[in-house]
Parts: C-alpha cells; structure tokens; sequence
C-alpha cells in the first residue's frame, strides 16, 4: 500500500512512518501543502494522511483542489483541529476519515484497515466480473472461460479502478485523473482505446457507454 504523509511535525511524522513501515507500507513523507500537491501530479497513491495546519497550503484546501480536479484518492485527516465544525468541514471537502490529534498508533493503523476494505486496496482476493470472467489482480490476469490474458501494468490499473467503481458512472476526466499521472494523461482518443481492448476482452454489455457523461462497469 502506497501513502502520502502531509506533516509538518518531523517527530510524530518520524513516528508514524516508523510504525506503518513496520507492516510493509511504503510511506512517502512531505511536509507542505505545496510540496503535496507537486507530488501528487507525479505519482499515484492508495491513500493520503493529511495534517490540516501544515506551510504554504493547508491540508483543507489541498483536498478541496485534488476533489474539485476529479481525484478520488482515499484520504484520512489527521489533525489537532477537533471541534464539530472541523470535522463536518473535513467530511464536507471529501475527507473519509477524520483522526483527531493525539491519537494512538493502533488507531491509526484500525482507520487505514478500514480504508483498505472499503476501496479494496492491496486486495489479494479474485474479482469475478461474472461466471466465466474473472480477474487476479496482483497478477494482472484476466481469465476468460478457460483462456488466461496478461494485461498490461496500465491496462490492469484501468480495469482494477473499474472494478473498485463498479456500478458508478465514471467520466473521462475522473478515469485520466485516477488511472494516470497528471502530467502522463492519455489523449481522449487513447482512453477510448483502452475501453475498447477491454469491451475486446471482457465482450459486449460489460462496460456500457452513457453519452455525454462517461462509462460504467456493469
């Protein structure tokens, strides 16, 4: 699991890397809003931690502009910030968890697992997209019928996301934003290719076009 830790206090952001690298995550620590931001339009996370009271760009207004650009990146407020109306204004800009300040390492950890269920993150189980199609995704491995088809690292993103929004009517805009860097963002044609290698996998009715909004995974 790959996460951003937006913290300005170097002791505690030294304590809580140490403590979620101890289960095998990889941690990437900054300590301005700014700094976040750059990042962000670089690399793909699995999960954001966001101190509220960081330099140059609070952690309020850094979700308030990733949401508003279609980013959907699961993220966690971890903040001294703890009266009603904080917490309702963190919820409010897109915020799926609010950890108030100070807090235990064990909690920490129980918000995170609970990210993890939720968005199926580092999910080792099969999807099955229906009875004769399903999909590995550590192994980027779709099997149709009896037919197994290596997907690429890309394509296997872009199903994975699909998957994880399954039922939800997903734009072009949100699909680029999520599945790609932001300075990697495909061409609309190229996104059209992708969904068409994927209608050629999976068959017709599986990925259905709404016009003049976006896709869906049915």
């Amino acid at each position: 699991m790959k996460i951003l830790l937006l913290e300005d206090d170097l002791m505690l952001s030294e304590v809580i890397v140490e403590h979620l690298e101890a289960y095998h995550y990889n941690v990437t620590t900054v300590y301005d809003g700014v700094e976040a931001e750059d990042l962000l339009f670089e690399e793909k996370f699995d999960l954001l931690l966001l101190d509220v009271n960081v330099p140059l760009l609070n952690g309020f207004e850094l979700l308030k502009s990733l949401r508003a650009l279609g980013n959907s990146t699961p993220a966690i407020f971890i903040t001294s910030m703890n009266s009603s109306e904080d917490v309702s204004e963190g919820f409010e800009l897109g915020a799926n968890d609010y950890l108030k300040k100070p807090f235990e390492m064990i909690e920490l950890k129980a918000r995170i697992d609970n990210i993890k269920r939720q968005f199926k993150i580092d999910a080792s189980d099969v999807f099955i997209i229906s009875p004769r199609i399903s999909y590995d995704l550590a192994r980027h491995i779709l099997q149709v019928d009896n037919k197994e088809i290596k997907l690429s690292k890309k394509e296997g993103e872009f199903l994975a996301y699909f998957l994880k929004h399954r039922g939800e009517v997903l734009s072009s805009d949100t699909l680029m934003v999520n599945v790609w860097s932001y300075d990697t963002a495909p061409s609309s044609a190229t996104l059209r290719t992708y969904i068409k290698t994927l209608r050629k996998h999976l068959g017709e009715g599986v990925i259905s076009t709404i016009r003049g909004v976006g896709y869906v995974f049915n």
